[in-house]
């Protein structure tokens, strides 16, 4: 462009420069032969007049693409450093998510901080649960406790009465030897005495107990004693022997 500039503006010097008159040709024929020089840098200078906007254009135009390149690059680097400072704030937020909750710094991120209050309402439910399971185990232990010490209890009172009755068994059976003894003692008597006597005073005895007695005797015995008594009184005991074992089984 500065090129083209060059090849069609016009020399303001040589335009500008008069025509020689025939005068002055004749004269400069016999005037001596004065070096070129003299004309030479007149032309330089104007020449160098002419290139200097030229050369101050094209340096403007050099300044302006210089100082885009310039801001493209700042631009650039700018977009390249906001890239890394994001890179480094998620890399600095995901380290704090996975660091444990006593180290993190006072102030934690918005996210940390609403997982916490999210997080909050949990933990109090299940304290809250916690200790109502410890106070309901505290009061099944007490439960336990005192249900170990009844059972200790039941049991030695069932030991107690185990023994109580075998103690009662032991007196019964003894009550029952004793009477049972009594009884045969009081047969004999009655079999030894004469059957007139023994007859009067079976008469004067209930039926069943007379008949009771009775039934102990020998049979001569009981005989001679049955002989002695009234009729009435003989069939009444007689009647009482025979059905005393009418309702035992007889398979």
């Amino acid at each position: 462009m500065i090129s083209f500039f060059r090849k069609t503006t016009p020399n303001k010097a040589e335009e500008t420069a008069p025509t020689d008159s025939p005068r002055d040709q004749s004269k400069a024929k016999d005037a001596p032969a004065k070096p070129a020089q003299s004309r030479a840098p007149a032309r330089k200078t104007t020449a160098a007049n002419a290139r200097k906007p030229k050369r101050r254009r094209g340096k403007g135009v050099l300044a302006v693409i210089g100082g885009l390149l310039i801001a493209s690059a700042l631009t650039r680097v700018a977009i390249q450093a906001t890239e890394a400072v994001a890179l480094e704030t998620n890399a600095a937020s995901r380290g704090a998510e996975a660091t444990p909750k006593d180290s993190q710094p006072p102030g934690g991120s918005v996210a940390v901080c609403t997982a916490e209050e999210d997080i909050a309402p949990v933990l109090v439910a299940l304290k809250a649960r916690e200790e109502r399971v410890a106070k309901r185990e505290a009061e099944i232990e007490t439960r336990i406790q005192a249900l170990s010490l009844a059972e200790q209890e039941i049991e030695r009172k069932m030991v107690a009465m185990e023994e109580a009755e075998m103690k009662l068994r032991s007196t019964l059976a003894v009550a029952r030897t004793a009477a049972e003894d009594d009884v045969d003692r009081l047969t004999q008597v009655y079999a030894s005495m004469k059957p007139r006597q023994a007859a009067a005073l079976f008469e004067e005895m209930a039926p069943d107990f007379a008949a009771g007695f009775l039934g102990r005797m020998r049979p001569d015995a009981a005989a001679a004693i049955m002989a002695g008594l009234t009729p009435a009184t003989a069939y009444t005991i007689s009647a009482m022997l025979a059905g005393r074992n009418a309702n035992a089984p007889r398979e």
